[in-house]
C-alpha cells in the first residue's frame, strides 16, 4: 500500500502517466509487439529485435583501432539482409548507444506501415 502511494506521488511529481507507473505486471508479448534484447559485448553492444517470424540483429564490435558493424535481417530461416561495415576508428560508448538506438528506431519505423 505504501509503495503504491509513493508511485502515485512520484507520478504526480514527474508528470508520468499513471498507466506507466501501474504497469508492474507485464503481460506476455503478442504477435504485434517487438522483443528487444541488448547485450554488452566488450566495448561494443549487440541488439536483437524480434517480431513474429522476423528478426533484426546488429553487432557493434569496437577494438582500439576500428569498429565493425554487422546488420542482419531474417524471416524464419531466410536471411534478407546480411551486411557489414568497418569504421577506421574506435567508437565511443555514446556513439555505440546512438547507433543501436538508431537501428531499433529504424526497425520500428520500417515495420510501422506493414503492421496490421
Amino acid at each position: 500500500m505504501k509503495t503504491r502511494w509513493l508511485c502515485l506521488v512520484a507520478a504526480a511529481a514527474f508528470s508520468i502517466p499513471l498507466s506507466i507507473v501501474e504497469a508492474a505486471d507485464p503481460s506476455p508479448p503478442s504477435g504485434q509487439d517487438f522483443e528487444i534484447e541488448i547485450t554488452k559485448k566488450g566495448l561494443g553492444k549487440e541488439v536483437s529485435v524480434r517480431r513474429g517470424p522476423k528478426e533484426w540483429f546488429m553487432l557493434v564490435e569496437v577494438t582500439p583501432d576500428n569498429t565493425v558493424v554487422i546488420r542482419q535481417e531474417k524471416e524464419n530461416d531466410t536471411y534478407l539482409v546480411d551486411e557489414s561495415e568497418t569504421h577506421d576508428h574506435a567508437m565511443s560508448a555514446g556513439e555505440v548507444d546512438a547507433v543501436i538506438n538508431d537501428f531499433i528506431n529504424s526497425v520500428k519505423s520500417q515495420t510501422k506501415g506493414r503492421r496490421k
